[in-house]
């Protein structure tokens, strides 16, 4: 069996049925959680889900493998990877019940916010503070399906500070808008599945120049964890074909609110300005809608 290769998730739904009791619990927590299963030992997957050692290494020749250490490293490529879209699409027909869809979608979301919070370092994300804090200038880079993350960041960000670039396709190269870096500054990147080519491009050059890099993705094992000096996973583990930015949102909610914060007196004065402007220019609909 070619362990690169192979649709993992799909072969464990299509051999689900036939799986003994304590297989199935097996199958449901792989499928579930295949981010963590991927670095267990057969005896600690065993453990974890109630099954003993010996059912976990049936498991995996029950799917064609030789043995679980091949499970294993199909796990791990199945991380690497990730899923294709058109896998994505085709992994569960469930989700085109709207009422199941609504319910494990919502789930989803909340599992990974619950992962997300037993999982960050949060002493690492102390140091993401002061960091954004202290540079001279911040660039935050993510492409793609990241770019929503990124401009987000961005706005609120630029609301408080005044030294933050969001890298963007447009008129100029992404080279070009991060040319000047150097060691005062920080380079924020956010990469999710599939990762963005250009995202650990320009990650690569920034490094190269000594600059400072915080990266927000879903894993320790990211491409762009080994580039950066300070690491924030946010789960984002969606059987769709889209992946759910829930918990990225959280957390970059988070780091906007505890640098706010340590800048209050600065961002009460220029939102005090700010509602007077948006008062004279009538930017919000303050229409008495009451009787």
């Amino acid at each position: 069996m070619n362990e690169n290769k192979i649709d993992l998730i799909k072969l464990i739904q299509m051999n689900f049925n036939t799986l003994s009791k304590g297989q199935k619990l097996i199958a449901s927590y792989i499928t579930n959680h295949y981010e963590k299963a991927a670095f267990m030992t057969a005896s600690k997957l065993g453990e974890t889900v109630g099954v003993s050692e010996s059912t976990v290494v049936r498991f995996a020749m029950t799917l064609g493998f030789e043995g679980y250490p091949a499970l294993q490293k199909a796990l791990q490529q199945l991380i690497k990877s990730k899923l294709t879209t058109v896998q994505r699409l085709t992994m569960d027909e469930d989700l085109s019940n709207g009422s199941i869809l609504l319910k494990k979608i919502l789930t989803a979301d909340i599992d990974n916010i619950r992962m997300t919070l037993d999982e960050i370092d949060f002493d690492t994300f102390s140091k993401v503070v002061d960091a954004i804090r202290n540079a001279k200038r911040i660039y935050i880079v993510g492409l793609r399906s990241s770019s929503a993350l990124a401009e987000y960041l961005g706005f609120y960000l630029n609301m408080i500070l005044d030294n933050v670039n969001v890298v963007t396709y447009g008129m100029s190269d992404i080279f070009e808008q991060l040319l000047k870096v150097n060691t005062e500054d920080l380079v924020i990147g956010i990469s999710y599945p599939r990762y963005s080519r250009k995202t650990l491009e320009a990650l690569r050059y920034v490094k190269k120049q000594n600059c400072n890099i915080v990266g927000i993705t879903d894993s320790l094992i990211s491409p762009i964890a080994n580039l950066s000096d300070y690491t924030l996973v946010a789960k984002s583990n969606m059987a769709s074909f889209v992946d759910s930015l829930v918990a990225p949102m959280s957390v970059i909610n988070t780091i906007i609110i505890a640098i706010g914060m340590r800048e209050r007196a600065e961002i009460t004065n220029y939102f005090t300005r700010l509602e007077n402007i948006w008062q004279e220019f009538n930017v919000y609909d303050n229409t008495d809608k009451t009787d």
